[in-house]
């Protein structure tokens, strides 16, 4: 698995701008295999930063109702990356 598979999109939210701002954390939906080692090379591989820290987390499908048939969103995994003090991602300089 190369490092642009693990790494599916950058998570942008309020409450992780304020972990960024404050903690220099970082959030990513990631694949549901790839384990923290693997996320923190892909980090370290396309963003040329130094990463202190991983955690992830399974984030569990809603359940929804389309009148009346109802269906649930599939599950999907997060990582929070902690950066070393100093650095950051270009991706979120812009906000």
């Amino acid at each position: 698995m190369n490092r642009f598979d693990i790494i599916k999109r950058p998570l942008d939210t309020e409450k992780l701008d304020r972990m960024r701002d404050k903690e220099n954390k970082f959030a990513f939906e990631i694949d549901m295999k790839a384990n923290k080692t693997e996320v923190k090379q892909a980090i370290e591989g396309l963003f040329k930063v130094k990463v202190v820290d991983v955690k992830t987390a399974i984030v569990r499908g809603k359940f929804r109702r389309i009148g009346r048939s109802e269906g649930k969103r599939p599950n999907w995994k997060k990582a929070i990356v902690t950066l070393k003090e100093g650095d950051a991602i270009s991706l979120f300089e812009g906000k």
